[in-house]
């Protein structure tokens, strides 16, 4: 029996080219991972998760879903948050419909969004404060894989909020929402993985998943139009594979994942 667990965690899913690009490679890579996440705030037409693209990632082989502050764009999303046993939303927003974090046997994943730069929200340092107690209250906390999806903006808030974590005892914080992969991955003192930024999924010539044309129209302008998600002849795929100890569930490696493919015709 292997004394290693690996997870792999897939940065924001833009549009179909997101969900294609996926699909794709988990269609190849799936079996060399015992746990697979995936942020899905966008999965469906750039903003929101319907429940049937919802269903269509659980598919592929998806074990969690997490979200980020686009997760109500799509209204359907009230209709199934509370049934879904793989989809959380941030644990910070306050009496919100849906569930903060989730319990897979020996892996817990929770997701919390920042303040910086972002809407208003609870403090994502109190809510994993109290996360954190009553974890330790129900489970042999210490010991389990904990992985945070950290959806921020700003980098600085990002570090700081992963260096905290690691001292209440979680094994990984992975941060999205720019959208924009960072070169920056480590293991926090010896036992916390963490990368500012794992990137998204989706369209490689486009801007963060979106249409050129329609995004520089919207910078040059100022008037507010409608983002579209870009096509593709090539999309890729923004990642990252961390190892954890069975025994201790500290994380003992990190690696970034950046895969570009041709679009299948």
């Amino acid at each position: 029996m292997s004394k290693d667990f690996k997870i792999l965690f897939l940065g924001d899913i833009v549009g179909r080219p997101g969900r294609d690009a996926l699909r794709d490679y988990l269609s190849e890579v799936r079996e060399n991972y015992d746990f697979i996440i995936a942020n899905a705030e966008n999965a469906s037409h750039g903003f929101g998760l319907t429940k049937k693209n919802h269903d269509e990632l659980i598919e592929c082989g998806v074990n969690c879903l997490t979200s980020g502050n686009h997760i109500w764009d799509k209204k359907d999303v009230f209709s199934y948050i509370d049934e879904s046993e793989v989809l959380i939303r941030p644990l910070n927003y306050p009496d919100a419909p849906g569930c903060g974090y989730r319990v897979f046997d020996n892996v817990v994943v929770i997701n919390l969004l920042g303040r910086t730069f972002m809407p208003p929200i609870d403090c994502p340092f109190r809510a994993l404060d109290e996360i954190v107690s009553k974890l330790s209250n129900e489970f042999d906390f210490n010991k389990m894989i904990s992985f945070v999806d950290f959806h921020a903006e700003a980098t600085a808030e990002k570090i700081c909020f992963a260096k905290y974590a690691q001292s209440l005892g979680i094994k990984a914080v992975v941060g999205t929402h720019t959208h924009v992969q960072s070169a920056d991955e480590k293991i926090i003192n010896g036992s916390c993985a963490y990368l500012t930024d794992a990137g998204f999924c989706g369209a490689y010539n486009s801007v963060i998943g979106m249409d050129y044309e329609n995004s520089i129209k919207r910078l040059v302008s100022s008037i507010p139009s409608r983002f579209d998600v870009a096509s593709c002849d090539f999309s890729q795929i923004n990642a990252c594979e961390i190892v954890f100890s069975l025994k201790t569930g500290i994380a003992k490696k990190i690696k970034r994942i950046n895969f570009i493919s041709e679009v299948k015709k």
